[in-house]
């Protein structure tokens, strides 16, 4: 996935995820919609992993995502977030966290659309 990030201009900081989700810590290019970026992403990581085997025939990224802006003062505690995915997960699942997130930020949402 950081290949593909940095094909796409956008320098990669940090990637990492857990069982059910990713995180990925890069600069967006100036040339490069969120969007395009992401769809980009997702097809080409998909591509990637099925080559990978049977076992990962099957394999697709949910239609949505989650994205937020860092600023350059916080880069340092969401590498340091991203490295500890696995532990942080004991103890709070991804759609706990995101919700709450969500909540924290005043984020406007509506679950039914949030999940698929």
């Amino acid at each position: 996935m950081g290949g593909i990030c940095n094909n796409l201009g956008c320098t990669t900081i940090k990637i990492g995820g857990h069982l059910d989700h990713v995180h990925v810590l890069c600069m967006l290019s100036k040339k490069i919609t969120l969007e395009k970026f992401l769809q980009e992403l997702k097809s080409h990581s998909s591509k990637w992993i099925k080559e990978k085997g049977d076992p990962f025939y099957n394999f697709f990224w949910q239609d949505g995502y989650g994205a937020f802006s860092v600023s350059p003062s916080h880069v340092a505690g969401v590498v340091e977030y991203i490295s500890n995915q696995h532990e942080h997960h004991l103890n709070v699942t991804f759609k706990e966290e995101f919700l709450r997130i969500l909540e924290r930020d005043n984020v406007e949402y509506d679950e039914r659309y949030l999940w698929d």
